[in-house]
């Protein structure tokens, strides 16, 4: 996918306004992915050199050990700034850092062995600093964000152990779920093509059910971006699923066990479907189905949210379906053009007499008047008449005369005694009750 592409999309899906809530524990590299994010996509795309230089200034600290660096919340840039990509692509964006939830190892939170004090915009006296770090989180998950970026670690960024990370990376993860915001989680480690990151990525994305990207925040590029916003887009919510099915299926009566059966399928499969990423899986469950004999995704309009599926079904099926519906024995095409020349013959025969035979039923006569094609025209014959004479046209066609007829049947046989005949009739009304017709055939 190109990269334009991804940020039309996700500029499509936004309304134009990116505002990426960054989130997650302490010493995860947040404010490390916020800078390097404004280094790689923001700075360079801001014509203005004033308002680049403001942006600059604005950039988050980073650094490594254990020690908290973001104290609050903070807009970086601090107002949206409009970005014009290639292909006249436009977009707002801003990222939303925050202090995070804190674990067990970091540094910055305690003075002198008390919770340190801080200042915040939303009380007027100072409260202490894990407070108003968890406060300022949910502000920013809730309030600020139309998408949410987790950060997350294994431990190789700080000195701080993987095991410290997981209570508060279960919390914000949990948090964002409710709120039913698309995000996904960046994996920050020093060793991103490790298969051991490579095992603990699969390992979260099973855990949460949500994309998980390792990236090597300090030294991200470009190509590391769009990674993150191609899973991120995968997480917003499908908007739309069509179905391709064969065209001759279309023709099929809608209680056709065949679409039948692929509807209570789809249905059930669709009942949780919630996000593109779920399509394949959602999906699968009509491969389980006998007559499928594939389905897949043909097209997906990420910036819409717009699925297009492809549903194929063997080829024997149409020929079975044919001969069910016409009584033919039908293997293949070859006989196709043979049986539809054949019936086409019938068809045409059946229309000279279709409304004859509906008068009949409905009347008791119809007439099947000839056409002109049948009509037989004899030579004129001159002929007199005492002394004039004058021309004689003839013609004669073929016409038929349709009558129904109700015909009733009486059956009368001596069985001999009156009990005996008695007993016949229970017989009879016991043994047909449910289908009388089967009397004459006993």
């Amino acid at each position: 996918m190109e990269k334009f592409d991804i940020y039309k999309d996700i500029a499509e899906r936004t309304d134009g306004d990116i505002y990426a809530g960054v989130v997650g524990p302490v010493r995860t590299g947040k404010s490390t992915f916020i800078k390097r994010f404004m280094e790689l996509l923001v700075l360079p795309n801001i014509e203005n050199k004033y308002k680049k230089e403001r942006a600059k200034d604005e950039l988050p600290l980073s650094g490594s050990g254990k020690t908290i660096m973001t104290t609050e919340p903070k807009f970086v840039p601090n107002e949206a700034v409009e970005l014009t990509l290639k292909d006249n692509v436009k977009f707002k964006v801003r990222m939303v850092d925050c202090v995070g939830y804190l674990v067990k190892g970091a540094l910055g939170h305690i003075e002198d062995n008390i919770p340190r004090m801080v200042t915040t915009p939303w009380y007027e006296k100072d409260i202490p600093f894990e407070e108003a770090a968890e406060l300022g989180t949910r502000k920013v998950i809730t309030d600020h964000s139309t998408i949410g970026l987790v950060i997350t670690t294994d431990g190789s960024i700080t000195d701080i152990e993987r095991s410290n990370y997981i209570k508060a990376e279960e919390r914000v993860i949990s948090e964002l779920k409710e709120l039913e915001k698309p995000f996904v989680i960046i994996l920050n480690t020093k060793h991103p093509n490790l298969d051991s990151t490579m095992a603990l990525r699969e390992s979260l994305e099973e855990k949460y059910g949500v994309s998980v990207v390792t990236v090597d925040c300090l030294n991200m590029e470009i190509e590391d971006v769009e990674k993150v916003f191609e899973k991120l887009l995968f997480e917003f919510p499908v908007k739309e699923i069509t179905i391709n099915l064969p065209g001759w299926i279309e023709g099929l009566p809608r209680n056709h066990w065949i679409k039948t059966s692929i509807l209570e399928s789809l249905k059930e499969s669709i009942q949780t479907l919630q996000k593109l990423n779920e399509v394949d899986y959602s999906l699968e469950s009509l491969n389980e189905l006998d007559i499928v004999k594939s389905v897949g995704i043909k097209e997906i309009n990420l910036g819409e949210g717009i699925v297009n599926a492809e549903l194929a079904i063997d080829a024997e099926l149409f020929y079975k379906v044919l001969n069910e519906m016409t009584g033919y024995d039908i293997e293949g095409d070859y006989q196709i053009l043979g049986l539809i020349n054949k019936l086409a013959q019938i068809k045409k025969e059946y229309d000279k007499i279709e409304g004859a035979l509906i008068e009949a039923n409905e009347l008791g006569y119809g007439l099947v008047s000839p056409s002109l094609e049948e009509m037989e025209l004899a030579e004129p014959e001159i002929y007199r008449q005492g002394n004039r004479f004058g021309v004689k046209l003839k013609a004669k066609a073929p016409s038929l005369h349709v009558l129904r007829c109700d015909i009733t049947t009486e059956v009368s046989p001596l069985i001999g005694t009156e009990k005996q005949s008695e007993e016949l009739v229970k017989y009879f009304l016991d043994e047909f009750e449910g289908d009388p017709s089967k009397i004459w055939e006993s």
